[in-house]
């Protein structure tokens, strides 16, 4: 038997007896598979790939000539699947044992962690919780193997039938093979494909995190189950960081702070998934909706307002009718017409470009848009501002001539990182997605776009990674992913090359010859939807906006009454010069006044009391608690408008 097993560069290697083979070439015998598992105990390994493909660690005792062995240790993506897999089924376990009754649905690990559907006619509580950790304690103290077995379909479906498990027998029908996959430990048999951990006390670290309601199979057709979710490590000092972190999290959640700070909110009179701005919340779009603009008619960018709706063939003609239906609203009949919300802006810009005729000369021509659109999600994926029915996007198309696509994007490409960068993220991921299975245009005009993007992030000095398959259906894209102060990755910016819709619209512009020719339309957007975005400022600042976003940049405290006036003097001067203020002359104590502008996270608070009304001065608080003046009321102005106009993303 020959075969070689791999681990941090060293390599087993050999005929009937297992070498070592060292880095620098030497090598020295260490016997049998016996020997094999001691090493694999050695690295702990959790599961083993031969030959690529990922395998429980027993299956090493039937290795065949040839065959190549790699470790899978915890520390590997696929490690962590595996663990957190294996978890999830002795999570089933406990659950099976305290509630018979409880039928088993799906169980698969998930980033970070893992959950498991059930359908059962009590709701889990937080003691259930509690109580199913401890089942699954015992279980794992009791170290029993996990086994694999393979059995015919038939002898699944009656297996499954018999415990009614009617969700697994569904499962099984849909499987084609004829040969079906279970593992078992201690009794406890379920559906499974693996591998799995070589035995249920491999388990050093876990946590039930939450209950939340699911669809089968994700269908809202289907029965509402419960879905357990869950986390493990392997071991106790990176299960505590992480549920530290999930803890940092929840204190951030846009959701929280929206109502905290009255932001925004959403009312189920309106409809799910549509955000009502509040007066705080709007003074912040305010201000990145003026500096959208602004910056694009400094970039050259013409800016466009177009309807909320459009005739249903609009969209026919488009494409999104073939490719978009299932995010779309069912059409309105007006006047015997139908009609329809629209889902993207697109249609509109070309519509504008097309209203004029266009020479070589006119291109590039760019039309940015703040247009709000509408787009069908299922009730379970809304998600606050993150997954909405309703929200705004900053959209641009270009057109320009073939020869310009790669200076557009590298110009793209800029503004992008500087828009990021101005509201304090400059860490992100960039991924190039290429052609999907379903798509329009030719394949020369996929591989010119492809290429123009690839040569674009190249000369940029981006590092990207290919997402293979990913792109839309007109064209493929760069999509940068932000990373916020926790490391979190958010989807906001993309750019897209579309060869499709100028032909579908038939929009021309005179080349230099006189020729008719067709323009290439890029898609791009900087922030995505101003609605996701706000919901990533709000957790990457913790709703601790930099200065210059801060819906109310400063507040007024008086220490007295007496001092009243000299506050609304202040106040008032402040407001002249465009600084947002709130003014508090309140009889409440100094303190109170202070600790509720710190909660309400204002970047400064004035304080006024008989020295500085007697001296015509302030004294200037920071929300960190730092204080610093006394300032004249010029010099107040001058300090503010100098760190607003500097934007800041620290105060």
């Amino acid at each position: 038997m020959r075969f070689l097993y791999a681990v941090k560069n060293k390599y087993f290697h050999g005929g009937s007896d297992i070498k070592l083979r060292k880095e620098d070439g030497a090598e020295l015998n260490v016997g049998d598979v016996s020997e094999l598992e001691k090493h694999l105990k050695k690295t702990k390994a959790i599961a083993v790939r031969i030959n690529g493909r990922p395998c429980d660690i027993n299956s090493i005792k039937s290795l065949q000539e040839d065959d190549v062995v790699e470790a899978v240790s915890f520390d590997s993506e696929q490690g962590k699947e595996i663990y957190r897999h294996s978890t999830s089924h002795v999570m089933a376990h406990a659950v099976k044992r305290l509630f018979p009754g409880a039928k088993l649905a799906i169980g698969p690990a998930i980033q970070d962690g893992f959950y498991y559907d059930f359908d059962l006619e009590k709701t889990f509580t937080t003691e259930d919780l509690s109580a199913i950790e401890k089942e699954m304690e015992r279980i794992i103290r009791k170290d029993s193997p996990f086994v694999r077995k393979e059995i015919s379909k038939d002898d699944a479906l009656r297996l499954f039938g018999d415990q009614g498990e009617v969700y697994k027998v569904n499962l099984v029908n849909e499987l084609s093979d004829e040969t079906i996959t279970v593992y078992e430990e201690d009794g406890f048999i379920d559906l499974c494909r693996g591998p799995h951990l070589p035995s249920t006390g491999k388990i050093a670290a876990f946590k039930l995190l939450s209950v939340a309601g699911a669809y089968w199979r994700g269908d809202e057709k289907n029965k509402m189950l419960q879905r357990i979710y869950g986390t493990s490590f392997s071991n106790s000092k990176d299960l505590k960081a992480h549920l530290d972190f999930l803890e940092e999290i929840k204190k951030r959640d846009h959701r929280r702070l929206g109502k905290e700070l009255d932001l925004f909110s959403v009312s189920d009179e309106i409809g799910s998934g549509l955000i009502l701005w509040h007066p705080n919340g709007a003074l912040i779009r305010k201000t990145i909706e003026d500096f959208w603009r602004n910056e694009h008619l400094k970039a050259n960018y013409n800016i466009l307002f177009s309807p909320h709706i459009a005739k249903l063939e609009l969209w026919r003609r488009s494409g999104h009718l073939d490719f978009y239906r299932e995010n779309m609203y069912s059409p309105m009949e007006i006047e015997g017409v139908d009609y329809e919300l629209k889902p993207m802006n697109c249609p509109f810009h070309l519509s504008v470009y097309k209203s004029s005729l266009r020479s070589y000369r006119d291109l590039p021509i760019r039309y940015a848009e703040l247009g709000t659109v509408y787009r069908y999600e299922r009730s379970g994926t809304l998600h606050g501002l993150l997954r909405v029915r309703g929200f705004t996007q900053d959209d641009a198309h270009i057109f320009c001539r073939e020869d310009q696509i790669e200076d557009e994007i590298l110009n793209i490409l800029d503004f992008t990182l500087f828009i990021l960068k101005t509201f304090g993220f400059e860490s992100y991921d960039v991924y190039l997605s290429t052609r999907p299975e379903k798509y329009v245009g030719s394949l020369e005009n996929w591989e010119i776009s492809t290429n123009a993007l690839k040569n674009a992030l190249e000369k940029k000095g981006l590092s990207f990674l290919i997402d293979p398959g990913e792109g839309v259906f007109y064209g493929p894209k760069i999509d940068i992913k932000v990373k916020d102060s926790l490391g979190r990755a958010w989807q906001c910016s993309t750019i897209q090359v579309d060869f499709n819709n100028p032909e579908r619209f038939d929009i021309t512009y005179r080349a230099a010859d006189g020729k008719e020719r067709r323009p290439i339309m890029v898609h791009r957007a900087l922030m995505g939807s101003l609605e996701r975005f706000f919901g990533v400022l709000i957790e990457h600042y913790a709703g601790a906006f930099p200065l210059w976003l801060a819906p109310i940049q400063v507040s007024v405290l008086t220490i007295s009454e007496r001092h009243a006036g000299y506050a609304e003097e202040v106040a008032s001067e402040l407001r002249g010069r465009g600084i947002r203020v709130e003014l508090d002359t309140d009889s409440e104590k100094i303190g109170n006044k202070i600790r509720k502008s710190t909660i309400r996270k204002i970047p400064y608070s004035v304080i006024i009391g008989d020295k500085e009304a007697s001296e015509h001065a302030v004294t200037l608080r920071r929300r960190n608690g730092e204080n610093s003046g006394p300032f004249t009321i010029d010099e107040l102005i001058s300090f503010l408008l100098e760190k607003i106009n500097s934007m800041e993303v620290q105060t």
